[in-house]
């Protein structure tokens, strides 16, 4: 996604630009680079792997609601955020991981993205969403929903999916200093994409991330 990004400032849209670095001199038969379309495709991306219950809005119409019972096992409310690559498991640490690239992506270049700049905020919201979730009791994540052995040795959709929604969090006892902190980075990058569409979600996003 910054790729994609970079290149459409570095090019406004073209990449063989006379002063574009990349441009190969030797080869004009090269294919033009469509970026716009590989930023779409990017962010429809989040769509497919999103967990819990779906908006009406949902663009990729063949999935459907799943993981609804998340976090039961702890008694807490773990429904929503993202499946990990292939898997049915929720990791938190790639997800938050992925929510400050995605935030400080749309800081950055959110004026270029034109008609994905909402589609992008929608991709940070669904996880900062989960998020605040992971983070309701004080002094403690939970960073975990699924069991990864048991999810990794199958394949079924999410939709279908019968192995153990298993919890783990960390806390004072079990610390995680990595996940702790990279969650707190994505709860703040986000609160500064919404600082002026949300002011309310931005300051929010920035409390908890303290």
């Amino acid at each position: 996604l910054l790729a994609c990004l970079t290149a459409l400032h570095q090019c406004n849209g073209n990449p063989f630009r006379r002063n574009n670095p990349f441009r190969h001199h030797h080869h004009p038969r090269f294919a033009k680079h469509n970026y716009r379309d590989a930023l779409s495709k990017s962010i429809m991306f989040f769509e497919g792997q999103r967990s819990g219950r779906l908006p009406s809005n949902q663009r990729i119409t063949w999935r459907r609601d799943s993981g609804l019972s998340d976090g039961a096992a702890m008694h807490v409310d773990l429904v929503g955020g993202y499946y990990d690559a292939g898997d049915n498991v929720k990791f938190g640490f790639p997800m938050a991981f992925t929510t400050t690239m995605l935030s400080w992506s749309v800081i950055e270049f959110g004026g270029l993205m034109k008609g994905e700049l909402q589609n992008a905020k929608q991709a940070i919201r669904w996880a900062t969403d989960y998020l605040l979730k992971a983070t309701a009791h004080p002094d403690t994540i939970y960073v975990q929903v699924g069991d990864a052995k048991q999810d990794h040795s199958c394949w079924e959709r999410p939709e279908d999916m019968d192995t153990p929604r298993s919890v783990f969090k960390i806390d004072k006892n079990s610390p995680g200093s990595d996940v702790a902190g990279e969650t707190a980075a994505a709860l703040a990058a986000a609160s500064l994409v919404f600082r002026r569409s949300d002011p309310t979600y931005s300051k929010l996003l920035a409390r908890r991330a303290i």
